[in-house]
């Protein structure tokens, strides 16, 4: 089967279209037919191994330890391990798999959940990684209820587009902040109001909100507190990296500060769980969550998406199609 592949660290143009031997699944297993798989920020990181603190914790230190990139997946069943009873050959999945970027891709079936009704595969893929993240943070981290006052900063990204949309599925009333072209977008996805960063600060404004979502680090920490309730609570999604240790200075920052204040602000370290798709699921079934895709591309064309999303200032996803 043809694979995106790259066995040492560097720029997306290290990636190669290789073929590569389909995986057989072991009997808790399930392989995937890729249709199509998303591209996050993540992909940049194994790709460049940067910052150098991604190698030490999960990518392998001198070279990649998968060779097979992307982690983000919709497509088709086709064969299931003997212990596996959730899924059957034929059946239409999302979720994530080691080696997306490819003909076909291993995974466990609880890191799978059934591609919702009308949803096509590309729409599907954008969904995993960066709309579990907004689950976690909105629902989770945040814990927005009916009648929150929730900002979601860098509201027309991936993260920030699925944290729009769940915040208002949840009840709350939401301000988006985002850049000029952006701001209709960002309205049309549920945001009450919308702030256009290239004219006003929102910091330096009067409103305050029980919590507020950051999926851009425009700001520190402790500025964010201005906007806060007394007991609201702030939630850092990624942000500004650092070569060497990422973001690590600006969590521990949040974490330390948290400890002093009445405010909670808390650093998000996202889990895969397969409950959490199926929560994704319901949603998009609900007409409560829809993908914002930003571009497509071939599998072919992966290095020139991965440069695309670590350029940065996506509206929405991109997702690779197979």
């Amino acid at each position: 089967m043809k694979a995106i592949v790259n066995h040492t660290y560097g720029s997306p143009d290290v990636l190669r279209l290789d073929h590569v031997d389909t995986p057989a699944p072991a009997d808790d297993q399930v392989l995937v037919r890729v249709e199509a798989a998303g591209v996050n920020r993540g992909d940049w990181h194994a790709t460049t191994g940067l910052p150098y603190i991604v190698r030490f914790a999960e990518f392998g230190v001198r070279r990649p330890k998968v060779a097979v990139r992307g982690t983000d997946v919709a497509g088709t069943v086709t064969v299931v391990g003997r212990d596996v009873d959730r899924f059957r050959p034929g059946d239409a999945v999302f979720g994530w798999a080691d080696g997306a970027f490819a003909g076909h891709a291993l995974t466990t079936a609880d890191r799978l959940a059934a591609t919702p009704a009308r949803m096509s595969a590309t729409q599907a893929a954008a969904l995993p990684t960066t709309g579990v993240t907004a689950l976690q943070a909105v629902r989770d981290s945040a814990g927005v209820r009916p009648g929150h006052r929730v900002l979601v900063v860098g509201a027309s990204g991936g993260v920030g587009s699925f944290g729009v949309q769940i915040a208002r599925a949840l009840g709350a009333e939401v301000t988006g902040v985002t850049s000029t072209r952006n701001l209709e977008l960002v309205r049309s996805l549920g945001a009450t109001h919308v702030v256009d960063y290239t004219t006003r600060d929102v910091i330096d404004g009067p409103e305050r909100y029980d919590a507020v979502i950051d999926a851009a680090g425009s700001h520190a920490p402790s500025a964010w507190r201005r906007v806060l309730t007394p007991t609201g609570t702030l939630v850092l999604v990624g942000g500004p990296q650092g070569r060497w240790v990422g973001g690590m200075p600006r969590f521990a920052a949040a974490l330390a500060l948290s400890r002093l204040v009445s405010q909670r602000l808390v650093p998000l370290f996202s889990t895969p769980r397969g409950s959490d798709l199926a929560d994704l699921a319901e949603l998009v079934a609900a007409r409560k969550l829809t993908p914002v895709l930003d571009r497509t591309f071939t599998l072919p064309e992966t290095p020139d998406a991965i440069r695309h999303v670590g350029a940065g200032h996506t509206r929405g996803k991109v997702v690779v199609t197979i």
